[in-house]
């Protein structure tokens, strides 16, 4: 096409010396280079946009998770799931906030300042927190040791044979006596009867060698090294410990729906004879990993993701970690579970695309119709010009027709000079997109036929007698008299 334009340049020429002089006007950007480079910055955008949308939407995360007490097993098992989840380089990171125990965490996550938070189910768990997974189950161990010397006494074998003895519980969190609590006011002992001494694990052998209690009780995973620690202490010097059964335990769960019914194997503490040396009925509860309610589903389900794919790496450390399990999804669980947790454990798990797919399908259509709105309206705007192009053209037509008539080279040039006025302005048109190379091609015939029309004729009137020329215009001059 720039061929054909420098073509209508070529042959537009006028007998005006001044014109020569006149700079060339730089060539026209073509209208379907300007649109296409339009559209392809219009499609760079898009792309532009739909890739930051996706680098901001799975950009790695870091979530506060708040856990304690210092030295627990909770402690190290989050922060294994921090090295893990770091060297997976998984969409979530972690970042431990240690607490003073169960209950701080969850004043943490109810205060906003964690995202993530390990609790007790048996405490009052905040409003705002909803379960990801069950890190680990609990269950209550309650057992006597017979008395030595002085203190030898009747051997005690059930709960409700606990009024007026001494009672040892392991751990100083206040929510192992709400436990014995509990326990105590099912078997109708009431708890003002008995007296409750609270030391930490470490000083529990010491405490069962001196006979500071009748009766222990301890909470903790089914294979907890404390729990197996402190029953150990019990069987020496010849003692046997004697486990206390929580035959109510299903009346318990059902009166506090925090609590659940189950069982200590024969054999669980080791021993021989086993210790115990049959089933234990008793009550556990759970250890829950929180999230806050407000938090992303997208976040949780991908936290909850990577926990259940990093926990076969934690099972040589921590032999516990095969415990995790999923939540409660039913609706009328304790804690109800995050919707992100949910729909990963009902396979219900969207992706980026799955989210978001809406969103960029009417993205895309508001992006066509806006442009098809805009391209009318440029359209619109440009009618008048293409019109006024429109008659210009057919100006141009007739006066291929009159150069044909003519009788004077004044008058051809007169129309070449104006005609090249038209090519102006055809070209200035083409140039805003008024018309396009259709138009533009159909100018170029015209002007084409013209400046054949003007050579043509300009030979024949070269090649006439200088008196004829003269009659002809004296005879054209007196006929329009």
């Amino acid at each position: 096409m720039r061929l054909s334009l420098k073509r209508l340049f070529g042959r537009s020429m006028t007998g005006d010396s001044n014109l020569a002089e006149t700079p060339s006007p730089p060539s026209p950007r073509s209208a379907a280079r300007k649109t296409a480079l339009v559209s392809l910055a219009l499609v760079l955008a898009i792309v532009g946009a739909l890739a930051g949308g996706y680098y901001f939407a799975m950009r790695p995360v870091t979530l506060k998770i708040a856990v304690g007490p210092a030295n627990s097993d909770d402690v190290k098992v989050v922060q294994a799931l921090t090295q893990a989840f770091a060297q997976s380089k998984g969409f979530v990171r972690l970042r431990p906030i240690q607490t003073d125990g169960a209950t701080a965490s969850a004043e943490q996550l109810a205060e906003g300042k964690a995202d993530l938070a390990i609790v007790r189910g048996d405490l009052d768990v905040p409003k705002n927190a909803q379960a990801v997974a069950t890190l680990r189950k609990n269950v209550a161990v309650l057992w006597s040791v017979p008395g030595r010397g002085k203190k030898k006494g009747a051997k005690i074998t059930k709960i409700a044979q606990l009024a007026g003895h001494r009672i040892g519980v392991i751990g100083r969190t206040q929510a192992n006596v709400n436990l014995l609590k509990v326990i105590l006011q099912q078997y109708g002992v009431d708890p003002a009867k008995v007296e409750i001494v609270q030391f930490p694990a470490s000083e529990v052998a010491e405490a069962i060698k001196t006979q500071k209690a009748d009766v222990y009780l301890a909470a903790g995973p089914v294979n907890s090294k404390i729990t197996a620690d402190a029953i150990a202490a019990s069987a020496r010097d010849g003692g046997s410990p004697t486990f206390l059964a929580i035959d109510s335990a299903d009346a318990i769960a059902q009166n506090h729906p925090v609590y659940e019914a189950s069982e200590i194997p024969a054999g669980t503490y080791g021993g021989s004879p086993d210790r115990p040396d049959d089933e234990v009925k008793t009550i556990s509860f759970s250890h829950h990993i929180v999230a806050r309610k407000g938090l992303s589903e997208t976040t949780v389900a991908a936290f909850t993701r990577q926990l259940f794919a990093v926990r076969q790496q934690l099972l040589t450390e921590f032999p516990q970690a095969a415990k995790i399990e999923t939540p409660d999804t039913d609706k009328d669980a304790v804690i109800p579970v995050h919707p992100g947790a949910a729909a990963f454990v009902d396979g219900e798990e969207k992706t980026f695309l799955d989210k978001y797919s809406d969103y960029i399908w009417w993205s895309l259509m508001a992006l066509s119709a806006t442009g098809s709105i805009g391209a009318w309206f440029a359209g619109y705007l440009k009618k008048d010009e293409r019109d006024n192009n429109s008659h210009l053209r057919e100006r141009l037509l007739d006066m291929l027709a009159a150069a044909r008539k003519s009788e004077t080279t004044e008058d051809l040039d007169q129309m070449q000079a104006e005609a090249d006025d038209i090519l102006r302005d055809t070209l200035r048109c083409y140039d805003h997109g008024a018309i396009d190379e259709g138009a533009l091609t159909a100018f170029n015939i015209a002007l084409d036929q013209f400046h054949a029309a003007v050579a043509d004729r300009k030979a024949v009137l070269i090649a006439l007698p200088q008196n004829l020329q003269r009659a002809g215009a004296q005879f054209r001059a007196a006929g329009n008299a």
